[in-house]
């Protein structure tokens, strides 16, 4: 857990008799470690109030419903009371009908707490420790301050966090992306495929930091590598004949009024290809069931955010395969290879705002539906038909009202994701361990 001060130290320093360099020189943050049954590590904030309880809504440290039955919905709450430099926290209870304690002791009012105190929210319920980690040295501007390596060469000060703060990964994959353009420069095909799995890869990525939940790469590669082995099989013509021959969804009928053609566009484009992009969700759900810990939870869908990450991947495999293996090759084949670079940019990038966001949406719905069981079929059939309806009016704004249908169907699109991405971030049982919601004690400056 790093450098821990003394008790001794920590008395000293609470009571502002300490004028040690420890007192000066170093920041500190709270941090509230869970210790029973489970282990995790949550930090406090600083500036506003931290609650702790089951209500996903309001509460910054959420306990899941279903294992933790003897907290509250909003059992009890941190809260920062500086003293100089050193931040210090106090605890009270919200009313919570097993109480809170600390160090084995019931407390109503706000408590003072120090570094070590255990916090239990109902006598069998779970286990807390404060703690206080450094943040870092403080820099002075006194000319005899010594240089240090990490301050000439900060590469040397790298923590556990800086690939991810300094989004190195992005970074290396769009080196070796650059690198992979300029040595295909002479193929043109070979060029194009490069250019899609970056530029998708960048879509995606930008809805899976939106998300904040994190789930195996390997997880979201196989959904996206089964969509496209699932458009190679004969389940995409099986599915064609039957939602375009044997059902009225031809998608170019003659001379039809906007309602037929919007109709036959929602069961033979929106349908048909929701309900393809939606047998990866499915295969994901029924492995989660099947397989044992900790894979169901890597592999399954447990909660919306589950179901957006793989709904994404999917769309953003149906998307590869659509574009490069139909539109691309047959608008170069008419008019060039540059008209196939002007159709594939505008369709890789804007299936953020397409197929992604479509069945992101279906995979929303798909994850609230593990969460409200009784509720499935409602939520199932809301989030299906949202998707097709979406996906048929961006189909009939393209024939009939031209890029600024497009674009007004793209943002609603984009709009609906978006707000279930938020929600989703809301109801998520991990919402605390989640990196776009974990909360943090400090500001970085």
């Amino acid at each position: 857990m790093g450098f821990l001060p003394s008790p001794l130290q920590w008395i000293r320093v609470l009571m502002n008799r300490d004028r040690s360099p420890l007192n000066s020189r170093l920041k500190y943050a709270g941090v509230l470690r869970q210790i029973s049954p489970e282990t995790a590590q949550f930090w406090l904030s600083q500036e506003d109030v931290t609650i702790i309880g089951r209500d996903p809504e309001t509460c910054h440290i959420v306990l899941d419903a279903h294992i933790y039955t003897s907290v509250s919905r909003h059992h009890a709450q941190l809260t920062c009371q500086k003293r100089g430099s050193i931040p210090v926290w106090a605890i009270a209870d919200l009313g919570s009908v097993n109480g809170t304690y600390v160090n084995q002791r019931r407390v109503k009012t706000l408590t003072p707490l120090n570094a070590g105190d255990h916090i239990q929210l109902g006598r069998q319920g779970p286990e807390f420790v404060l703690e206080y980690l450094p943040l870092t040295e403080v820099v002075t501007t006194q000319p005899d301050q010594p240089l240090t390596l990490t301050q000439l060469l900060p590469i040397f000060a790298i923590n556990p966090d800086w690939v991810h703060k300094a989004y190195l990964l992005p970074g290396i994959f769009t080196v070796v992306a650059v690198i992979l353009l300029f040595a295909t420069a002479g193929s043109p095909e070979a060029f194009k495929v490069i250019l899609a799995l970056y530029l998708g890869s960048a879509a995606y990525y930008f809805i899976y930091q939106l998300c904040g939940k994190r789930k195996p790469l390997w997880v979201l590669l196989g959904t996206l590598t089964l969509e496209i082995l699932i458009l190679q099989s004969p389940i995409l013509p099986t599915m064609i004949y039957f939602f375009r021959t044997i059902l009225p969804g031809q998608l170019h009928p003659p001379h039809a009024s906007f309602w037929v053609l919007f109709s036959h566009n929602f069961i033979g484009a929106g349908l048909m290809e929701e309900l393809l992009k939606a047998l990866p969700i499915a295969v994901a759900y029924g492995l989660g069931r099947w397989l044992p810990s900790p894979w169901k939870q890597k592999v399954g869908v447990w909660e919306p955010l589950d179901g957006i990450l793989l709904g994404a991947a999917a769309g953003l495999g149906f998307t590869w395969t659509e574009t490069l293996g139909q539109y691309v090759p047959s608008i170069a084949g008419q008019f060039g290879h540059l008209a196939g670079l002007q159709v594939l940019i505008p369709r890789v990038l804007g299936s953020l705002t397409g197929h992604m966001a479509y069945t992101g949406y279906l995979g929303y719905c798909a994850g609230l539906s593990v969460l409200r069981p009784r509720r499935a079929p409602l939520i199932l059939a809301v989030g299906l038909g949202l998707a097709a309806f979406l996906h048929a009016l961006w189909n009939t704004a393209a024939v009939r009202f031209g890029p600024m249908g497009l674009a007004a169907v793209g943002i609603l699109a984009y709009v609906l994701l978006t707000a279930a991405i938020l929600k989703a971030r809301q109801l998520s049982p991990t919402r605390s361990q989640n990196f776009a919601t974990r909360f943090y004690g400090y500001r970085e400056g």
